[in-house]
C-alpha cells in the first residue's frame, strides 16, 4: 500500500512507520522535524515531508509532492497532536487556545481535504484512520483545548464518512489508550497540580511498560488500514476495549447503527425519570 502517515517521527506515527516497513509498504512521512534516519534505512520505501499541519498552504504543498510521485494513496494516518495550553480553561491565554485548536482540528481536516483526491484514485477501498486520545468522549479537566479538539475531530469523522457514504472510502478513528508518548511525558511533566491528579496517575502507572497497549493500537490501525474493515466507517474504536479483529463480519449490520459513535444520552437510557 501507499501510505501517509501524518506525525511520522515520533511516538504512536514512529512506531506505525516502522511497522509499515517492515512488511513492504510504501510510506510518506509527515512531520515538523527531520526524519532522514528512516529515509537512509528505507531508501526505496520511505520518503518524507516536512509540514506544520495547522498551515494549510503547507499541507497543500505536500499533498501536491505526494501527487506528484504517486498516483493514488491507499492509507491516509492522521497520528499528529498537542496538547497545547494547559490549565484550568478560564486562566488560559486565548490565542494559545486557539492554536492548540488549530493544530489539532485544523490539522486533521487539513490533511482530510488534501489528500481526498489521491484518496479517490485508490484501485482498493481506501483508508482514513485519525486519533482521539484522552478528552474525546468526556471532559478533561485542565485541557480543555485538546479535548474539544479531540472531539470535534471525531465528530469531523463521523460527518465526512455520512458525507462519503457510496464512496470506496472508510474513514475511522482511534483510541488508543494510554501509551508512553510524547504527550503523555508532558503529563508527568506538568504534574498532578496542573494536568490533574487523575491523568497524572494514570500517566505515572503505564509509563514504564506500555508495550501491550502500543502492540493493541498498532494493530487497530492495521485492521484498519487492511480489506478486513471495509465497510466500517465513521466509528470510533478504542483499541484496548473493542471487538476490532471481529467487526468485519459484522459491518452490514454496524452500518445503520449510531454504535461507536458519540450521541447524547437521555434519561431514559440511564433508568431516571427526570
Amino acid at each position: 500500500m501507499n501510505v501517509v502517515i501524518i506525525g511520522s517521527s515520533t511516538g504512536i506515527g514512529r512506531a506505525l512507520t516502522e511497522r509499515l516497513l517492515a512488511t513492504d509498504h510504501q510510506i510518506w512521512g509527515v512531520a515538523r522535524s527531520d526524519q532522514g534516519d528512516f529515509a537512509r534505512l528505507h531508501p526505496g520505501s520511505f520518503r518524507a515531508s516536512r509540514c506544520d499541519v495547522a498551515e494549510w498552504s503547507q499541507v497543500e504543498r505536500v499533498a501536491g509532492e505526494v501527487s506528484g510521485t504517486w498516483p493514488h494513496v491507499d492509507g491516509l494516518v492522521i497520528c499528529s497532536a498537542l496538547h497545547g495550553e494547559v490549565g484550568p480553561a478560564m486562566t488560559l491565554d486565548p490565542v494559545r487556545w486557539s492554536a492548540t485548536m488549530r493544530a489539532n482540528l485544523d490539522g486533521t481536516f487539513y490533511a482530510l481535504r488534501a489528500f481526498h483526491a489521491l484518496l479517490a484514485r485508490a484501485p482498493r477501498r481506501a483508508k482514513v484512520v485519525g486519533f482521539a486520545g484522552g478528552g474525546g468522549t468526556k471532559a478533561r479537566p485542565n485541557f480543555s483545548g485538546y479535548a474539544a479538539a479531540k472531539t470535534a475531530v471525531i465528530r469531523l469523522f463521523e460527518t465526512v464518512a455520512a458525507e462519503l457514504r457510496g464512496q470506496p472510502i472508510d474513514l475511522n478513528v482511534v483510541s488508543p489508550g494510554v501509551i508512553n508518548t510524547r504527550l503523555t511525558a508532558e503529563v508527568l511533566t506538568l504534574g498532578p497540580g496542573l494536568a490533574g491528579e487523575a491523568d497524572y496517575q494514570t500517566v505515572l502507572k503505564q509509563k514504564d511498560d506500555d508495550s501491550a497497549q502500543m502492540a493493541k493500537a498498532l494493530g487497530l490501525v492495521e485492521w484498519l488500514l487492511s480489506p478486513a474493515s471495509d465497510g466500517i466507517s465513521g466509528r470510533l474504536l478504542a483499541a484496548p476495549w473493542d471487538p476490532w479483529p471481529t467487526l468485519g463480519r459484522h459491518a452490514a449490520a454496524l452500518a445503520p447503527t449510531d454504535v461507536y459513535q458519540l450521541r447524547r444520552i437521555v434519561p431514559e437510557e440511564r433508568g431516571l425519570k427526570l
